[in-house]
């Protein structure tokens, strides 16, 4: 299934070698066949292979997966797209997602830090209010509005990207994110070798709201 302009394209993302260059609709045709297979899932991600990895996250069992395989996981993650997507996304669906994201944004490394705000994210995503610690949240709010400017690259695209999550899919932290997104302003990040583009958070949050999106969960953080 691998495909030479697919993988030139993950590669411009920063994707290292090995991977075979697999479009993620291809990775679900798979998924459709295997379902959920926690022992597969896991052999697929110590392959180091970044098509094997994403397909580990798609067919990992939240319900199984243990706080240790997923410390493992953020550890090995290669690049961004395995930590920010695939590990905080099973994460985020699992038990410990919560513990493990306010353990993983206190981290030195980058790549982790990243993926602990990611899997924040997530978990306010799919999560009900009620059920979610609002005071925490509102004091990581204010943390990112102080201290973003000065984080590490892949560290401010997911501290960014929490803002948007908790101005779009928290009622009771609307304007706190709002507020957050105002002191941040712009948020610059080296996207490589792409034509991305850092979204603004007020706006993106405006917007979601116009399109009747605040304060509806998701039903799963993968996709």
């Amino acid at each position: 299934m691998g495909n030479e302009n697919t993988k030139r394209i993950f590669q411009n993302h920063g994707a290292p070698e090995p991977l075979f260059g697999v479009k993620v609709g291809d990775l679900k045709k798979i998924v459709q066949r295997v379902k959920k297979d926690h022992e597969l899932s896991l052999a697929l991600y110590d392959t180091g292979n970044s098509d094997a990895m994403y397909l580990a996250g798609l067919i990992a069992d939240e319900k199984k997966i243990s706080r240790q395989e997923l410390q493992h996981w953020a550890e090995r993650a290669p690049w961004h797209i395995t930590g920010e997507c695939t590990v905080a996304w099973v994460a985020a669906e699992s038990p410990h997602g919560w513990a493990l994201g306010l353990e993983w944004i206190e981290s030195d490394r980058e790549s982790i830090a990243a993926a602990g705000w990611a899997t924040l994210s997530n978990w306010v995503m799919i999560h009900p209010d009620n059920v979610l610690d609002m005071s925490k949240l509102e004091e990581l709010l204010k943390r990112v509005a102080v201290t973003l400017p000065e984080a590490d690259n892949r560290v401010r695209y997911t501290m960014n990207s929490f803002i948007m999550a908790c101005g779009i899919y928290i009622g009771p932290l609307h304007a706190q994110a709002l507020a957050a997104a105002g002191r941040v302003g712009k948020v610059k990040v080296n996207v490589g070798n792409t034509a991305c583009k850092v979204p603004d958070a007020a706006s993106y949050i405006n917007n979601a709201i116009e399109k009747g999106y605040w304060g509806k969960k998701k039903k799963m953080a993968r996709c």
